[in-house]
């Protein structure tokens, strides 16, 4: 299988749903947190920077999601905005809830931590009747984050949204995203990845989220090729397994595989990596390339991203990689 079809006729590219939270990220880098002083702001959540990664990509792109009612909380609405992303569907939370908070430590560009805030945070605070139908049905793509199905009712809103998506014909790309700070126990985890991963189009993950959402399925080898196969039986068209530095494999439903290369970079972080690979990926996707073409481009968005202080900052426009990519060759 070489290229996916999307949906012609609809008036958005891509909506995301899930996480929207605060990163701060050391400025001090190359030293632990506890001798970190000052940070920058930045709006963080996996699936609110690969909405920004798709928008300054060109892409026609909406969030639904759930906000803070504080300065944090109008502070991300109005980044999404000056993205040029649509937030008719992002809503406030009125019960007093609070926005998520990532403190990250640089020790070095291998050494990267991510100290979470989560505690009654508004994302997870979002209801089944506050998720826009209309938004999936007019969307070519539907972005589910895997935090976003960590505590209810977050987690019922994500399984509506995949049921609207399934009716209208939206392609859903399931992003695993794996914070473990954020589920009560492996079990419900894997019962939840998998009632999504079964109604997805696309599941992106590393090999360590793959063998979270699998525990129970007698996959003891850790195959790629089986962890793969057993998604073809139900929606998925592709399933992408990433193994850190020695690139990412991409399975489709037709048996075949494509192994992604890497592009060079001068590593400050490692963290927004996964998520600038989706961006650039689903991208190439919708441009109608062919598996390993958008491989390749998701793989120098994310080179331009791990080189950068920030994630959300960082996402590249359409120029700014095509530029990347006529210097550097892939490894």
């Amino acid at each position: 299988m070489e290229r996916v079809s999307f949906a012609s006729g609809k008036s958005l590219d891509f909506v995301a749903i899930g996480r929207l939270c605060i990163d701060l990220n050391a400025n001090e880098i190359n030293r632990p947190m506890e001798e970190t002083m000052t940070f920058t702001k930045y709006v963080g959540g996996s699936p609110a920077n690969i909405a920004i990664g798709m928008s300054r990509l060109d892409m026609k792109t909406a969030f639904i999601g759930k906000v803070a009612d504080d300065q944090m909380g109008r502070f991300i609405v109005q980044y999404l905005r000056d993205n040029g992303i649509e937030t008719s569907g992002v809503v406030t939370d009125r019960t007093g809830a609070v926005t998520g908070l990532a403190f990250t430590e640089i020790k070095s560009p291998e050494d990267c931590s991510i100290l979470m805030y989560r505690d009654n945070v508004a994302d997870l605070k979002l209801e089944p009747g506050e998720v826009d139908e209309a938004l999936i049905a007019g969307s070519k793509v539907l972005l589910v984050s895997g935090t976003a199905l960590a505590k209810s009712p977050s987690r019922e809103a994500v399984l509506l949204a995949l049921r609207y998506a399934r009716k209208h014909g939206t392609k859903v790309v399931f992003d695993i995203d794996y914070r473990p700070y954020s589920w009560t126990n492996p079990q419900e985890t894997a019962i939840y990845y998998h009632a999504a991963a079964e109604k997805s189009d696309i599941i992106i993950g590393t090999r360590e989220e793959f063998d979270m959402l699998e525990q129970f399925d007698g996959n003891t080898e850790r195959s790629d090729a089986m962890t793969a196969a057993q998604w073809f039986g139900h929606h998925a068209e592709i399933v992408v397994i990433k193994h850190g530095k020695e690139g990412s494999i991409a399975y489709g439903k037709d048996g075949s595989s494509h192994r992604g290369s890497i592009f060079p970079a001068k590593v400050i972080k490692t963290f927004g990596a996964g998520d600038s690979y989706a961006a650039g990926f689903i991208y190439g996707l919708m441009q109608g390339w062919n598996i390993s073409r958008s491989m390749e481009f998701g793989s120098a968005c994310a080179s331009i991203v791990i080189s950068s202080h920030s994630c959300s900052d960082a996402m590249p426009k359409l120029n700014q990689v095509e530029d990347f990519m006529s210097q550097f060759k892939p490894v």
